[in-house]
């Protein structure tokens, strides 16, 4: 998959200049002609990325940016994601919940608590369930 994204990038990069020597490019031939098959896997992947199916594919992310608010941003897109296949405005465990950040994310009791910290989640006084915040601005919080 990455190798046919590195080809998507490189055919943009060509369109925006095409006086980049194209040896550097495995999807062209030393004759100059056009590696077809090539170009056709990478489509094949963008359109896959484009899919529902693209969560099956791409793996879990183990690494979270150090940057705080790169991070926050992530971490409310990756609980944004989880309740938008969730029964609108559902109560979660704090179990169910660490279960379906995990299909996402490796480290989820930080992106919990950053979702908690943005107010973008709301946990229960017991501290037994979720909930996601349908106006997080209002606690500083911006949903994606």
């Amino acid at each position: 998959m990455q190798s046919a994204l590195r080809r998507a990038r490189q055919v943009v990069a060509v369109a925006i200049n095409p006086h980049i020597p194209a040896d550097r490019f495995d999807w062209v031939g030393d004759d100059g002609a056009v590696v077809t098959d090539l170009l056709v896997e990478a489509k094949e992947t963008i359109e896959l990325l484009q899919s529902d199916r693209a969560v099956l594919h791409t793996g879990r992310i183990r690494d979270l940016p150090t940057d705080a608010r790169r991070r926050q941003e992530l971490s409310n897109a990756i609980v944004q994601t989880v309740f938008d296949r969730l029964p609108a405005r559902r109560s979660v465990s704090e179990a169910a919940l660490n279960a379906a950040l995990a299909m996402f994310v490796e480290d989820v009791a930080l992106v919990r608590r950053d979702a908690v910290d943005a107010g973008v989640l709301t946990r229960s006084a017991d501290g037994s369930s979720y909930r996601l915040d349908t106006n997080p601005a209002r606690n500083g919080g911006h949903l994606p």
